[in-house]
C-alpha cells in the first residue's frame, strides 16, 4: 500500500514534536502492508476506541478493507460509535455477520437506533436479530418516533425506583441489579403509573444517609422530554439548563426512557457543523471520506446558484457600461466596493445564524439586534470611508472621485449589515434554513447595491 495513514490530532502527553504518534502509525502502515493481524491488533491493543475509529475513516477504501480484514474479530460496538456516518455503512458491510451481531449487542439502544435507522428493511432486520427480544423491542419502539425527535435520540436502559424507597434500598438495589447501563448519572423517581416524578443524582445518593428518603434529595433541575420534541431543542434545553441527563415521556406522561449529556452534546456538534457547512454552500452531509462524485454532487447546485446571482450582478454593471469606459478608474475600484460590502454581510449573517441556531434572537431582542448592526454598518461605512476617500484621492488625484467611493462604501456597508441579519430573519419566518440559503441573497444584496451605489453617483457626479 503506497497511500500513508493520514496522521490523527496529537494527544496531550506526547511529545511537542509528535514524535510516538507518527512512530506508531508508521508501524501500523507496515502491518497493513504486510497484511500482519496479530501485528496490528498489538498496535490496537492500547489505543481508545475513538482512536481507531479516526485510524478507520483516515484509510484509503482498498486500505480500510485490508485493515477490516485483519482486524474485524476484535471489532466492537464502542468502535462502531465512534465511526462517522459517512463510512459506517461501508464498514458494517465489510464486516462478518457473527462479528457485528455481537457488537450490536455489546451496544445501547439509543447507539443500536442510530446504527439501523437509515438501513433497509432487509439490513435493518439482520442487526435487531442479533438482539435480545426485549433489546430489540426497544429499539423498535424508538424507531417508531420521527427522525430527529427526542424518541430516537434517548436510551431505553433507565434505573428507577419508586418514591418511598431510602438511599438504603436503592444501593442494595443497585449493587443486587446486573442488567445497568454502563453509565448513568440520575435514579428516575416513578409512581405506579410510571410517570417520573422527580430524579436523584448518583453523588448526592453516594453522600447521604441509608435512612434518608428519595424524595429529600431530588434534583431542582428535573424536567421531561416529550418524545416527539426536536433533538435540536433537546440539546437546546441540555445547554441551556446545564442538565446532565432528562427523562423522556410518551403522550401520555410515562417514562420510556432517557437522554444523556453526552448525545445531546452530539446533536449540538452536529447542528453546528451543518451551519457552517451550509453557509459554504457544500451541503449539510459533506466529509473528508466523501469520493470525488459525492462531493462534486454536493457542490455543484450552489456554485449554479452562485453564477446565477453574479450574473444578476453583471447585469448592474452592464448599465453603467459608458461611464466605466469614460472613467477607466472605476473598474480599478469597484471590486472594493463590492468586496467590503460582502465581507461586512458575511460577518453579520455568520452571527445572526447561530444566533438563531441557539434561539438567543427573537421577538424581544430581534429590533434592537436589526439597529445594532444597521449602526455598526453605518460606522463601518464612514471609517472605511474616509480611508477608501484618500487612497482613491492620492491614486488618481480626484476629489470628486474619492467623495464618490466614500459615500459609496457607507451605503453598502450598511446595507449589507442590513442584509445580514434581514435575510435569515425573512428566510426562518419563511419556513426555510437560514443557513442554507443566506449566503447567496446576502452576496447578492451587497453586490447589486455596491455597484449601484457606486456607478450610479460615479454617472451622476464625475460625468
Amino acid at each position: 500500500m503506497s497511500d500513508q495513514i493520514t496522521e490523527p490530532a496529537p494527544q496531550d502527553d506526547e511529545d511537542e514534536d509528535f514524535t510516538p504518534r507518527r512512530e506508531l502509525l508508521r508501524q501500523i502502515d507496515e502491518a497493513l502492508d504486510a497484511e500482519d493481524g496479530t501485528r496490528l491488533e498489538q498496535l490496537l491493543e492500547p489505543m481508545h476506541a475513538a482512536d481507531i475509529a479516526d485510524i478507520i475513516e483516515r484509510l484509503t477504501p482498498a486500505e480500510r478493507r485490508t485493515f477490516l480484514r485483519l482486524y474485524s474479530i476484535e471489532m466492537d460496538g464502542e468502535i462502531l460509535t465512534e465511526i462517522d456516518e459517512a463510512i459506517r455503512d461501508e464498514v458494517i458491510e465489510a464486516l462478518p455477520k457473527e462479528v457485528l451481531a455481537e457488537a450490536v449487542r455489546e451496544m445501547d439502544s439509543d447507539d443500536v437506533v442510530d446504527l439501523v435507522e437509515d438501513m433497509d428493511e432487509g439490513e435493518r432486520e439482520e442487526i435487531l436479530s442479533a438482539l435480545d427480544e426485549a433489546d430489540r423491542i426497544a429499539v423498535e419502539q424508538s424507531l417508531t418516533y420521527p427522525e430527529y425527535s427526542a424518541g430516537r435520540l434517548m436510551q431505553s436502559e433507565v434505573v428507577t425506583a419508586p418514591p418511598h424507597w431510602t438511599v438504603g434500598e436503592t444501593i442494595d438495589f443497585l449493587r443486587a441489579e446486573e442488567w445497568l447501563p454502563e453509565q448513568f448519572y440520575h435514579i428516575v423517581l416513578v409512581d405506579p403509573r410510571r410517570h417520573p416524578i422527580g430524579y436523584v443524582a448518583l453523588g448526592r445518593l453516594l453522600s447521604s444517609g441509608r435512612r434518608v428518603r428519595l424524595t429529600d434529595i431530588t434534583e431542582d433541575s428535573f424536567r421531561t422530554i416529550d418524545a416527539t420534541a426536536d433533538e435540536g431543542d433537546v440539546a437546546y434545553a441540555f445547554n441551556q439548563y446545564h442538565l446532565i441527563s432528562a427523562p423522556v415521556v410518551d403522550g401520555d406522561d410515562r417514562l420510556v426512557g432517557v437522554i444523556t449529556i453526552d448525545d445531546a452534546m452530539s446533536v449540538l456538534d452536529e447542528e453546528h457543523e451543518e451551519d457552517i457547512l451550509r453557509l459554504a454552500g457544500v451541503g449539510e452531509e459533506s466529509a473528508i471520506t466523501d469520493s470525488v462524485l459525492e462531493t462534486l454532487r454536493q457542490r455543484l447546485p450552489w456554485l449554479a446558484v452562485n453564477l446565477a446571482t453574479a450574473i444578476a450582478a453583471s447585469l448592474v454593471i452592464a448599465i453603467f457600461e459608458d461611464t466605466i469606459s469614460a472613467i477607466v478608474a472605476l473598474a480599478v475600484l469597484m471590486p472594493i466596493v463590492a468586496s467590503m460590502g460582502g465581507n461586512a454581510g458575511t460577518q453579520t449573517l455568520t452571527v445572526a445564524v447561530r444566533a438563531l441556531a441557539t434561539k438567543s434572537l427573537s421577538g424581544g431582542n430581534v429590533m434592537r439586534v436589526v439597529w445594532r448592526e444597521a449602526i455598526v454598518g453605518l460606522l463601518n461605512g464612514l471609517a472605511f470611508a474616509v480611508v477608501m476617500g484618500i487612497v482613491a484621492w492620492l491614486w488618481f488625484g480626484g476629489a470628486a472621485l474619492a467623495a464618490v467611493i466614500g459615500i459609496a462604501m457607507i451605503v453598502n456597508l450598511a446595507i449589507a449589515a442590513l442584509a445580514g441579519i434581514l435575510v435569515p430573519l425573512a428566510l426562518e419566518k419563511a419556513g426555510a434554513d437560514p443557513a442554507l440559503a443566506s449566503g447567496t441573497f446576502v452576496t447578492t444584496v451587497t453586490d447589486v447595491v455596491g455597484f449601484f451605489a457606486f456607478l450610479g453617483l460615479a454617472s451622476a457626479v464625475l460625468l
